[in-house]
């Protein structure tokens, strides 16, 4: 039985999770300026509680995005360092197909549509079917980065939809039949990311801790002041 360290930063809950076996405990905090302070003190927790130590561990999981910029980064640091010091392996989960495992445990939905805020007036979005033989996500649409009102979704039978880019942008959403019902309250969990570490694991996975990266889909995360004057000016001249 596996047990698998789960660390998740990417929005603006913090949260750490401990696979051990056949149960899940988890530790959350919301506040993105405390993402840093606050995962050690619960991965310490989590440990304690459970009795055993990190290195007893067979990975460690962290949600690398999409997401927050600086959030994937945090997640992927401290699990870097201590996959490090505990000599074990990491493995750098979707952040959305966690999303989607948290509404199939509470819908039941096999075919699910996953969209988190991306700020800048854009979304994050994947879509997912469940395989109940293999007890696995397949992938429909990769993760990809757009404005609210260019999604576009395969068309699925009982297509139920998460995340809170339903709530960041109603008017966008407002009127399109996959948006009807969506549960907005669903954040990426590191209690997700502990249950699909352990199928992930065993697919092989699992990578070095030096070669963890976080998922970026977004290239440019802010401008120079020389190229907001140059926005501001062309928005003035039109």
């Amino acid at each position: 039985m596996s047990k698998i360290l789960a660390i998740e930063t990417s929005s603006e809950l913090a949260s750490c999770a401990l696979l051990d076996g056949d149960r899940v405990i988890a530790r959350s905090t919301s506040g993105v300026r405390t993402h840093s302070q606050s995962v050690l003190p619960m991965v310490q927790e989590l440990l304690g509680e459970a009795g055993i130590r990190l290195a007893d561990c067979d990975a460690i999981a962290f949600g690398a995005g999409p997401g927050s910029f600086t959030g994937v980064r945090t997640a992927c640091g401290v699990a870097q360092g201590l996959a490090f010091g505990a000599g074990l392996p990491v493995l750098p989960l979707v952040t959305l197909e966690a999303m989607a495992e948290s509404c199939r445990a509470r819908t039941g939905a096999t075919e699910v549509l996953a969209v988190l805020d991306a700020r800048m007036g854009e979304v994050y979005w994947a879509q997912y079917r469940y395989d109940a033989a293999r007890g696995a996500w397949i992938e429909l649409a990769a993760p990809a980065l757009c404005a609210p009102q260019d999604l576009a979704p395969l068309p699925a039978e009982g297509l139920a939809a998460c995340g809170n880019g339903f709530s960041a942008y109603p008017e966008a959403f407002a009127g399109k039949p996959f948006a009807a019902g969506a549960l907005d309250d669903i954040l990426p969990h590191a209690r997700e990311l502990a249950l699909l570490g352990a199928p992930a694991l065993a697919a092989g996975q699992a990578v070095p801790a030096a070669q963890a990266q976080p998922v970026y889909l977004r290239n440019k995360v802010a401008y120079t002041s020389a190229e907001r004057q140059a926005i501001n000016a062309a928005k003035g001249a039109a």
